[in-house]
Order: structure tokens, then C-alpha cells, then sequence
């Protein structure tokens, strides 16, 4: 078990040393993954998919270990894509698939909703001008990890490729990708209450 990571680590230079592991769809990543980085943050969790929709389904018990993860003094966010957006229904027409982009997004906001209760667990949509770049790309942040998915021409994104990083020098691969997150969450706009529109 030791000697493949210790051939990796020795062959791997410059910013491949960041790169933990790819996968050629994001749905090959196991659940595991997804539920074992959230339970080791403890600073910052953020979630900057376009609809962030799959993780309710996938990663086991993620509200109660957002609720605890939050009490503990872990930031919480949630970035997602306007619902009602050009880009989003232009998404919906190249994609073609019977769960929609905006399905998957109200989804999301439903599930949040019952974390309104949750003052640490902040939500926010992309700004109008940024949601292009959003829907291309997708970075889940968790303290120096990060999962990215860049988004294939017209695949939805559990089809669409994922990698695994991990934050080791300034300047590499984590920190670019945290930066393009943290852009578009500076530009995003406030859900209060993360009320879900038919209940409004």
C-alpha cells in the first residue's frame, strides 16, 4: 500500500504534487471522499457548484455534519446558480435532461431551508455576469482540499471529470482555484432565509 503513494510523491514536481487524485467522471468519486473531507474541515467548507444538488443525495447525514460543522466554528457557504438566470436556462437547453438545472437548484435551496435555523451556514447566488464562468466550473473547498469539476461541453455534471487537490505551496493549483471561487462568492448575492420560491 505504501509503494505506489511513495512512487507518486517522488515522481510528482511542481504542481502535480498538489494533485491528490483525478477521476474521469465525477460520479466515480466515491461517497466516501466527499463525507470524509467534509468531516475533517475545520475552518472552511464551501460549496461553489452551480446546483450543489447531488450532495444531498450522495454524501450520508450531510445536514446533521453541516449543522455540527458549523457549530464548531467551521464557516459554512454555499454558492449556486440563479434559478431563474439566462445562463441557467440557456444550460437547461444544452443539456436536455428531464431534471433540469433550475430543478436541481430549488432542490439545493430546499434542503437549505431547513438550515435556515443555521446563522453560520451563509448561501449565495452567482452574480448575473459571473454565471458563465460558474456553470463551467465547479470548486468544493474543504480547509486546504478542494474537489474541482470543469464542466464538459453539454454532460451534466456527475458526467464531467473531478479532481482532488490539495494545498501545498503558494500560488499552485488550490490556491488558483480558490481564488476564481472566492471571486465569484465576493460578487454573489444573499438568499436570505434561503426561502424556497414556491413557499415564499
Amino acid at each position: 500500500m505504501l509503494w505506489p503513494k511513495a512512487v507518486r510523491d517522488r515522481l510528482k514536481t511542481g504542481g502535480d504534487r498538489e494533485v491528490v487524485q483525478t477521476y474521469p467522471y465525477r460520479s466515480a468519486c466515491p461517497s466516501t471522499v466527499w463525507a470524509g473531507l467534509i468531516a475533517d474541515a475545520s475552518e472552511e467548507l464551501l460549496f461553489a457548484g452551480y446546483t450543489n444538488y447531488f450532495l444531498w443525495t450522495q454524501v450520508p447525514a450531510i445536514a446533521a455534519a453541516l449543522r455540527q460543522k458549523a457549530a464548531a466554528g467551521c464557516r459554512v457557504r454555499f454558492l449556486l446558480g440563479d434559478p431563474d438566470g439566462d445562463v441557467t436556462r440557456q444550460r437547461e437547453a444544452i443539456e436536455g435532461v428531464a431534471l433540469t438545472v433550475s430543478t436541481r437548484i430549488h432542490m439545493s435551496l430546499e434542503e437549505l431551508a431547513k438550515l435556515a435555523d443555521v446563522p453560520q451556514i451563509e448561501v449565495r447566488y452567482s452574480a448575473a455576469e459571473d454565471a458563465v464562468n460558474h456553470v463551467s466550473l465547479s470548486v468544493f473547498r474543504f480547509d486546504d482540499q478542494a474537489l474541482i469539476t470543469p464542466h464538459l461541453a453539454r454532460v451534466v455534471g456527475h458526467d464531467s471529470p473531478l479532481m482532488h487537490v490539495r494545498r501545498r505551496a503558494q500560488g499552485g493549483l488550490f490556491d488558483r482555484f480558490s481564488e476564481h471561487a472566492e471571486e465569484l462568492w465576493g460578487r454573489g448575492m444573499p438568499v436570505p432565509g434561503v426561502v424556497v420560491p414556491d413557499q415564499a
